[in-house]
């Protein structure tokens, strides 16, 4: 199920099947890996889904399931009929909320998109779970053991830290993803997120995807900010 490739994903995080539209436009020699969130989806259901991937784009649906099994295996069912590449649930969910999610999302012929879980949000801080969710672990710890469940689930690999994509290889194997969020350029605004940090960084700390909002869709020329990217993450591979 793995791709081995390493590359850039594009949040789109966009209120309206124009303005997405309107970005993809601007990249007339590249087709970005998509990031479909919670905003952009819940605006425009599945046709914007549909609408992305019609225009030769691969899409990260990006909705984090986190339900009973039974509802989650339904609703990912739903999500694999859509020809997404890759979706994602809590690990938080525990592992029979994954193991029905993967069954969810295998289709007749055996084949599905890829399922990774999110570990803990790149917004959360150890502060945060101690006080907020009753965690009292380090942070590090948490998101080894998340993986760790995720992989003995049958996921394909875990959303995490760019920080930590290095130590859930040697805790899961170099087969399992690691798309990590939380980068940003050496030069640019941290904005709501906490564990942070660039293209560069994250590639030699072992990252498989990286997920880039705002330095791309907010950047006065996101086609430059976009290769600029690539640049740093993929490099000479």
């Amino acid at each position: 199920m793995r791709n081995l490739n390493k590359d850039v994903m594009v949040a789109c995080d966009f209120s309206s099947k124009a303005e997405v539209m309107d970005f993809l436009d601007l990249f007339t020699e590249e087709k970005p890996f998509v990031k479909i969130g919670m905003e952009l989806y819940y605006a425009e259901g599945p046709d914007i889904v549909r609408a992305v991937k019609a225009r030769g784009h691969r899409i990260f649906l990006d909705l984090k399931l986190h339900d009973i099994p039974n509802t989650v295996r339904k609703a990912m069912a739903v999500l694999s009929a859509l020809d997404v590449d890759m979706c994602n649930l809590h690990a938080a969910g525990t592992v029979p909320m994954m193991e029905e999610a993967l069954k969810g999302l295998t289709r007749a012929d055996g084949t599905r998109p890829l399922l990774i879980a999110v570990t803990q949000l790149t917004s959360t801080s150890e502060e945060r779970m101690r006080e907020d969710l009753l965690i009292e672990r380090p942070m590090e710890e948490v998101v080894m053991h998340y993986a760790s469940r995720a992989r003995a689930a049958g996921l394909d690999g875990v959303v995490c830290s760019p920080l930590e994509a290095g130590k859930v290889h040697d805790a899961c194997g170099s087969d399992f993803l690691t798309v990590t969020p939380g980068v940003r350029f050496a030069d640019g605004d941290m904005g709501d997120q906490v564990r942070v940090t660039t293209p560069a960084r994250a590639r030699e700390i072992g990252s498989d995807f990286i997920v880039v909002g705002r330095p791309v869709t907010a950047a006065s020329d996101p086609v430059a900010a976009y290769r600029r990217c690539v640049a740093e993450f993929v490099g000479a591979e």
